[in-house]
């Protein structure tokens, strides 16, 4: 021993851990093992280890399994730990054994500690913070804890702060008439807050998505130890956790009906990945319409001008760049990214046991954070202030050749063909053009290509009411 480390052992003998650690030597062996990532396992994940290990005491010890004196130490010193007040005394690696044992007794050890400091008994981290408990157990209920947390509180209000931002933005722009685009080429008439109602809606199906996969990521395997039977663990000791886990977050959970199941299977963390990834879809469908709207602004589109936040370029002075959906394309790509490596992760169960689970665990939660993030970023800096090129649109509305589809039941598609290359071909509003080659009164055609009533879907059993 030296000054700067302290001898610890376990069932395989001593070794050296630094002085200040408040872990001990299991922790320790796999600092050593594992210098992979350098990237420990993320804070929700360490927030739900306090959280079980909280419930755990206070149900040992009113089943008269824990000394309370012990028990109240360590629900303490759980709660310290789930706050992050120690989060530096977490160092294990995401890549590391495949069922987070290392992680459980790193929070074992943990707690032990700072429960002996605060007690006048010695805590065993396996006798005393592990009682009625496995890894095999304890880690897919922290991932299903923290899961839930980080949807609930990050990412589900992030959704619907974005989506009402949509909303409020569609509906003072409901009566401004844009160029609709198939293809990525001109086509009928829509307004601003009809092209803006798609996307609220595809958010709030992801959002109703999401809601769903949570009816099934609340049931936790806890109690089931370590192969789903429940040994060394009280019969009611997990659905006593899961109603402490509730009380303690002021989120439903419940005991799974089938623990075999919540050890040896993930699917419903991979189940919610797959509705992050989809959220991840439209999220990149919004980012990109915004950009194309924004590209210009002599060039492109230039129907909006999303807020200037950063010079956008080190060499071209005065070029702003769409860097917030820029930013969400990204994030988007690495969600994407995330559900591949956790559906590989989910295949991975052998029998009774899933061996891929902190990664599973550390990948979820960056996919909820980041979306639930850049999707206020995403209301706040981008569609909250982003302007519209009204004039600019108007003049393009006018001369789309495509606006001729509406006297397609009046002179027929073949010349309604005619107007629209004439038109495309000269330069010319429709019209004009279709004054010319129709002889049908300016009035009349006025009231049949008028944008804004187009953009209602024409009146049925008239122009703009047929098939497109």
């Amino acid at each position: 021993m030296t000054a700067s480390f302290r001898t610890e052992h376990d069932s395989m003998g001593e070794l050296q851990v630094p002085a200040a650690a408040l872990w001990g030597a299991q922790t320790q062996r796999a600092v050593e093992n594992f210098p992979i990532s350098g990237r420990p396992m993320p804070r929700g994940f360490i927030r739900a280890l306090g959280l079980v290990k909280a419930a755990a005491a206070e149900v040992n010890v009113g089943l008269g399994l824990l000394p309370k004196g012990v028990a109240k130490a360590v629900r303490e010193a759980a709660l310290r730990v789930a706050d992050g007040e120690f989060d530096e005394h977490f160092p294990i690696d995401i890549y590391q054994t495949g069922s987070g044992t290392s992680s459980n007794m790193n929070a074992n050890e943990v707690i032990a500690t700072l429960a002996s400091m605060a007690g006048k008994t010695k805590v065993h981290p396996n006798d005393h913070v592990n009682l009625g408990q496995s890894s095999n157990d304890v880690v897919p209920t922290a991932i299903r804890v923290s899961a839930q947390l980080a949807v609930v509180e990050n990412l589900l209000p992030a959704l619907k702060r974005l989506r009402r931002t949509i909303d409020r933005r569609g509906k003072s722009l409901a009566k401004v008439v844009k160029t609709g685009r198939t293809h990525l080429m001109d086509a009928m008439p829509l307004t601003f807050g009809q092209e803006f109602s798609a996307w609220s809606a595809q958010l709030q199906s992801a959002e109703d998505r999401i809601q769903d996969s949570l009816k099934r990521l609340c049931r936790l395997p806890l109690g089931g130890t370590a192969i789903g039977t429940g040994i060394n663990a009280d019969p009611r000791f997990g659905a006593k956790a899961a109603r402490s886990l509730s009380l303690l977050t002021g989120t439903r959970f419940e005991s799974a009906a089938n623990k075999f199941e919540g050890l040896a299977a993930q699917d419903d963390a991979v189940e919610l990945s797959g509705q992050l990834n989809a959220l991840a879809v439209a999220l990149i469908k919004i980012a990109n319409d915004l950009r194309w709207m924004n590209s210009g602004p002599l060039a492109g589109l230039g129907e909006i001008e999303l807020p200037a936040l950063q010079p956008g370029s080190s060499i071209m002075p005065g070029k702003v760049n769409p860097v917030i959906p820029e930013a969400t394309v990204m994030v988007c790509a690495q969600v994407i990214g995330h559900h591949s490596a956790i559906t590989v992760a989910g295949q991975t169960g052998n029998f009774q046991l899933n061996v891929a689970l902190p990664l599973i665990a550390a990948n979820l939660l960056d996919s909820i954070n980041l979306l639930g993030n850049v999707s206020r970023l995403l209301a706040d800096s981008s569609i909250a202030g982003l302007k519209v090129r009204e004039a600019h649109i108007r003049e393009a509305l006018d001369r789309n050749p495509i606006l001729v589809t509406a006297l397609n039941p009046v002179i027929g598609y073949e010349k309604g063909a005619a107007i629209a290359k004439q038109a495309y071909k000269q330069n010319r509003p429709v019209l004009e053009v279709a004054r010319e080659l129709t002889g049908l009164p300016e009035k009349t055609l006025k009231a049949l290509l008028d944008p804004a009533v187009l953009a209602k879907g024409g009146i049925h059993g008239k122009p703009g009411g047929g098939a497109g």
